[in-house]
């Protein structure tokens, strides 16, 4: 009966973190053999970061097991719920560690570009004086959200969106080794739509595998006998609509706008006609969108397509008088 299976209420994204650096996947370029973040920890010597990249990459991850693999005092502040205060009481905390002649802790904060520019002055004499090894995590770009004072005192390591085979590593990982899936006949014959909602983040991809699992195994007539059989349809009418992930004002704006333009200076109408969707699924203005094509028409078209900028300045005009979905 479906009564038989009992979930725990901890996310399977959090039962499956990786406890050493062998374990995690993803990012070979910082935690491969001979790079930068292993040597680090092998040689016990650990200098202040920032860890940039998209959401569910495993930048949080990273920290805890640096930290544990030198075991060393881990304090843990979030920029969304912590302040000033809760900053300064944490650098005492680390001072009094000195006294004992132990390494010093390791601060991390998660989202650390919401920190005002006096939260993240708060942490620079601590950082400067050696009180505390800094490690920051943030989805946006640091030389713009970390005041400068502060990021010239961290080494910034960016972290890559999870591939596909660093994906079906992480699914083979979690059918064998978490406790409860394990004890399911779970069969995964099609894996393009977990792969593809997951869109490289590791935390998206455990909760579709979650979401599937126990909508399947709350069937009335679900037993442990049953096998759970994965399919690309049954991923697809579990979750419905697959959000897009976009930003209107942060890195992604401007790296898929610039995406979109260099699709079309490169005569690729598929990877333009999929940038547009990508932006107008995301909610983008489309009168920005026409203006940057006014632009492109001016600028990199130019002469060699004259009727270009006039079918340009038409569009943007016919966006700014009717609007979506008309226009």
């Amino acid at each position: 009966m479906s009564s038989a299976i009992q979930f725990p209420n901890q996310p399977l994204a959090d039962r499956m973190r990786p406890l050493t650096l062998d374990d995690y996947i993803g990012q070979e370029h910082l935690v491969g053999p001979n790079a930068v973040i292993r040597k680090m920890v092998q040689s016990g010597s650990l200098s202040s970061f920032i860890l940039w990249g998209p959401p569910g990459v495993g930048k949080t991850t990273l920290a805890s097991i640096i930290s544990k693999q030198l075991d060393r005092p881990f304090y843990g502040l979030s920029a969304v719920q912590s302040g000033v205060k809760d900053v300064r009481e944490t650098i005492e905390k680390a001072k009094k560690i000195q006294f004992f002649n132990k390494p010093n802790p390791v601060l991390f904060i998660d989202e650390i570009h919401r920190f005002s520019k006096s939260q993240q002055d708060s942490l620079l004499g601590a950082v400067e004086q050696g009180i505390v090894t800094l490690i920051g995590a943030t989805t946006e770009n640091p030389s713009f959200e970390v005041i400068s004072p502060l990021l010239s005192r961290c080494q910034v390591y960016i972290l890559n969106s999870l591939s596909q085979e660093n994906l079906e590593d992480l699914l083979d990982r979690a059918l064998k080794k978490d406790p409860y899936l394990k004890k399911l006949k779970i069969e995964i014959r099609e894996n393009k739509a977990m792969l593809q909602y997951s869109g490289g983040d590791a935390r998206k991809l455990f909760n579709t595998l979650e979401v599937v699992v126990r909508s399947e195994s709350s069937n009335a007539n679900f037993s442990e006998e049953s096998v759970i059989e994965i399919t690309d349809a049954l991923v697809k009418d579990r979750l419905q609509e697959n959000m897009v992930l976009y930003d209107k004002n942060g890195e992604m704006h401007y790296d898929i706008i610039s995406a979109f333009i260099k699709s079309i200076r490169g005569s690729d109408p598929d990877a333009a006609v999929y940038w547009l969707a990508r932006m107008l699924e995301g909610g983008e203005d489309i009168k920005f969108i026409a203006r940057r094509l006014v632009i492109l028409a001016s600028e990199d078209i130019g002469l060699a397509n004259p009727n270009a900028l006039l079918m340009a300045t038409n569009c943007f005009q016919a966006v700014h008088m009717i609007g979506m979905p008309e226009a």
